[in-house]
């Protein structure tokens, strides 16, 4: 039985076991894992240290470790696996799809789907590069509706602006400071952003602090 887009997780109620977590794992473990250490995430966990009980919504899919982390912290974790809806609406050959106003309402009604100021944070990881300019307005406009004021986005984006296609990665939360990134292949992103670009992505939000760092990743903590 799949567990339900949106729905809570914790350590007391195993989701991953009932979607089909052997296989899940076997299949990570086959796909090439690096361990690296991320100054985003060290950035965006400091902000939230010294409380509990918040809510925190993770766009990379159900994963054991990252239930672990967040809930040993006393958070509540939500999850959305927003790259495989991506693709399920829209497919991933034509870009073209993604300014379908239809499919556009369906997506976001099926991953962002919550109430306004529920999140006091948000880790988007990778998603947002390969949404087309048609899709990534409205998302971030609901971003901005379900992240509390002073709640915080952390986002990863290639900055090879030649690239036509980067590796597109699962991420999987170490401990505090270190990420596991599992290459599941590469993809075409729908837009580049160099750090000029980013702040005009966030501009309606307080502030933008950017990190670049190996793998050609530039990490982004956005603040509401």
């Amino acid at each position: 039985m799949l567990r339900r887009p949106g729905a809570l997780l914790s350590p007391d109620q195993p989701v991953i076991a009932p979607v089909n977590h052997s296989t899940a794992a076997t299949l990570f473990d086959k796909e090439v894992v690096s361990s690296r250490a991320s100054r985003g995430l060290e950035q965006f966990f400091a902000y939230h240290r010294g409380q509990v009980g918040l809510s925190i919504l993770d766009f990379a899919g159900a994963s054991q470790e990252n239930v672990n982390f967040i809930t040993n912290l006393g958070h509540r974790l939500y999850s959305e696996d927003f790259v495989r809806t991506l693709d399920d609406i829209f497919g991933d050959d034509d870009p073209g799809e993604q300014a379908n106003q239809g499919r556009i309402d369906q997506f976001l009604r099926q991953t962002l789907n919550f109430e306004p100021e529920q999140f006091d944070g948000v880790l988007v990881w990778d998603v947002l590069q390969y949404l087309t300019p048609a899709l990534l307005a409205p998302t971030l406009e609901r971003l901005s509706t379900i992240v509390r004021p002073h709640g915080y986005l952390l986002a990863y984006f290639h900055s090879d602006e030649k690239a036509r296609h980067v590796p597109f990665y699962s991420f999987r939360i170490k401990d505090q400071q270190n990420l596991l990134l599992a290459q599941r292949g590469t993809r075409k992103p729908a837009q580049i952003f160099n750090n000029r670009s980013l702040e005009k992505l966030f501009q309606k939000f307080e502030s933008v602090k950017f990190f670049l760092t190996r793998e050609q990743l530039r990490e982004v903590i956005v603040r509401r």
